[in-house]
Order: C-alpha cells, then sequence, then structure tokens
C-alpha cells in the first residue's frame, strides 16, 4: 500500500515536472518567435528610362534591335515607312527647283538675243532720227528764204520731234534689257527661293525620322509595335535603359528622417544579389504628396506623419542590379540603421 502511493507521488512529481518543462519551453520559443525583428524600409532600383518614338506617322518595316540587346549610342534601332511625308518631300523640291529658276532669270536679265534686239532698234531709231534732224533743218532754211510754206516746215519739226521720243524710248528699252530685273524684283525671286528651301528642310527633317538611332548606350527594354503595324506621331515604339544611370528609391516616412538629409550614406543589402551590402548616398528628398501613405497620429493629439521619397545611388556600378530589384534598409525604433 504505501509502495503504491509512492509511486502515485512519485508519477505526480514527473508529470508535473514535465509540465514546467513544457510551459518553459514555450515561453522561452514565445520569446524568440514573438521578439519582433528589426523592421526593414523596402526600396526599389529604378533606372533612366529613353522611349523612342517618330514624330511623323508611318508604318515598321524593320527592326534592327530585340529586346534585351544592348546598343550603343548612334545604332540603327528600327525603320518606318512613310510615303506621304516622302511625296511632301518631292513636292518641296520642285517648288524649290521653280523658285530658284526664277531668281536666276531675275539675277541674269534679258537673253543676250533680246539685249541685241533692243540695240538695233535703238540703232534704227538713231538713224531714223538723224535724218529727221536733217530734213527739218533743211526746211527751216528754206522757209526762212520764203521758199516753202510754214505748214511744210512745222510737219518737218513734228516729224523730227516724234524720232528723238522714239529714238529715246528705244535707248530705254535696250538700257533695261542689258541691266535686267530691278533690285526689288531680285529681292522678291530671293526671298521665294529661301522659303522653298525651308520648306525642303521641313520635309527632310521628317523623312529623317523615318529611321531611328539609339541616342545613348543603353539596352532594349520593350518593343511595342510589331512589324508592318501603323504607329501615330509621337507613339513608343521601343523604351530603352540607361544602366549606367541606377538609383533606389525608398517611400520612408517622416519620423524616420532625423538622421537622413541630402549626402547621408545608407547601409542597405540586396536580397537578389544574395544580400549584398551596398553603400547608397542620399541626393534627393521630396514629400509623396497627399495621395501617398500616411500615419494619423491626430487623435493622439500629435500630427499626420507623412511620407517622403528618398533617392539614393551607389558611387560605383553595382554588378547585377536590375531596375525592380527590392533594395532594404533596416531599422529600430525611429532610427534607420
Amino acid at each position: 500500500m504505501n509502495e503504491n502511493k509512492k509511486f502515485s507521488i512519485s508519477n505526480m512529481a514527473l508529470v508535473f515536472i514535465a509540465f514546467v518543462i513544457v510551459v518553459g519551453l514555450v515561453a522561452l520559443a514565445g520569446f524568440f518567435l514573438l521578439t519582433p525583428p528589426d523592421d526593414l524600409i523596402i526600396g526599389r532600383a529604378e533606372a533612366n528610362e529613353i522611349r523612342i518614338s517618330s514624330k511623323v506617322p508611318g508604318r515598321v518595316i524593320a527592326y534592327h534591335a530585340d529586346e534585351g540587346d544592348f546598343v550603343k549610342a548612334g545604332d540603327l534601332l528600327v525603320r518606318l515607312d512613310i510615303p506621304d511625308v516622302e511625296a511632301k518631300l518631292q513636292q518641296a523640291e520642285a517648288a524649290r527647283a521653280a523658285a530658284e529658276a526664277q531668281s536666276d532669270k531675275a539675277d541674269r536679265g534679258a537673253r543676250s538675243q533680246e539685249i541685241t534686239g533692243a540695240y538695233e532698234l535703238w540703232q534704227q531709231a538713231q538713224a531714223g532720227l538723224e535724218i529727221a534732224r536733217k530734213s527739218y533743218e533743211r526746211l527751216e532754211n528754206l522757209y526762212q528764204k520764203g521758199v516753202v510754206s510754214a505748214q511744210t516746215r512745222d510737219e518737218a519739226e513734228a516729224s523730227y520731234k516724234a524720232m528723238l521720243a522714239s529714238e529715246r524710248a528705244a535707248k530705254s528699252q535696250y538700257d533695261l534689257a542689258r541691266e535686267g530685273a530691278r533690285s526689288e524684283d531680285k529681292a522678291a525671286a530671293a526671298a521665294l527661293v529661301q522659303q522653298a528651301q525651308g520648306a525642303v528642310a521641313e520635309a527632310g527633317s521628317y523623312v529623317d525620322e523615318s529611321v531611328l538611332y539609339a541616342p545613348l548606350n543603353a539596352q532594349v527594354s520593350e518593343r511595342f509595335p510589331q512589324l508592318g503595324e501603323l504607329v501615330g506621331t509621337g507613339a513608343p515604339i521601343m523604351n530603352l535603359i540607361d544602366l549606367n544611370d541606377m538609383w533606389v528609391s525608398f517611400s520612408i516616412r517622416e519620423d524616420l528622417l532625423s538622421d537622413v538629409q541630402v549626402g547621408t550614406v545608407l547601409n542597405a543589402f540586396i536580397p537578389a544579389l544574395g544580400d549584398q551590402q551596398v553603400s547608397l548616398t542620399v541626393y534627393y528628398m521630396k514629400d509623396m504628396g497627399t495621395y501617398a501613405a500616411w500615419k494619423a497620429a491626430k487623435t493622439n493629439g500629435q500630427f499626420d506623419v507623412k511620407t517622403f521619397e528618398v533617392r539614393a545611388r551607389s558611387s560605383e556600378p553595382i554588378q547585377g542590379l536590375r531596375p525592380g530589384m527590392s533594395v532594404l534598409l533596416k531599422k529600430s525604433g525611429n532610427k534607420i540603421l
């Protein structure tokens, strides 16, 4: 009987000890599991993006770079078919040729045959004038002697004056043919040439938009229209990303910015690169506005905590970093570690 009683007490002690051990283990596990780890601020790697588009509508007829290709500044990217603009260029070139012909005509004046013809008419008028002058002088002498009537003398004088006017008119026509167009006409013709040249330059610039080149060293990230598709003015055709111009953007509440300002160095790590540690220098901070996440605290008599966009970049290129990768900061309380 006593042995059974002792055995029962021993079992109860063992159960109690086991219970205490289990409670202790649960409490210890809860301590480690429920203790919050260091909070994380998640940022995103971004890069300068260049959108390739044309200022004239056209149809895509050839791509010279695929998605993922690295291109250099000046490399050919895409060709467009723009027959309407090419027709406009032909019209502008034809108008320029016509304007240049008119300007050349104004500068050169009359043709040599026209000048020679005007000169011969002037010489003919001079000969007629000489005959009329002599006839008039002869009849004037006879009139003074009373041999001829006053009417005959007057008719000879009128004929002489008429020939004198004809000679002057012929001389003017000869001078005009020799001097060519007036200076105002030449200036007007030259202005028309400049106007036509401007139209050709404008149409030529639109034709140049049918062939698009890479503006800098970059990687092709996206191609939008398929071959044969029609694209409108300014419509995106390709996207390039400049991997040499990358930064990390964080959204940080203002109550965490006590130790962060432009020039501050942040210690971050990149999960996609095996938690690689990187140092980033802050170069830009801006209020994200009311649309961004904020923390209401007015019910406690405090203030609304707004969120700021903080951009930082590494002084050295980070191998393997791609746009869109997460970059993490650790914080403890209101401090960024």
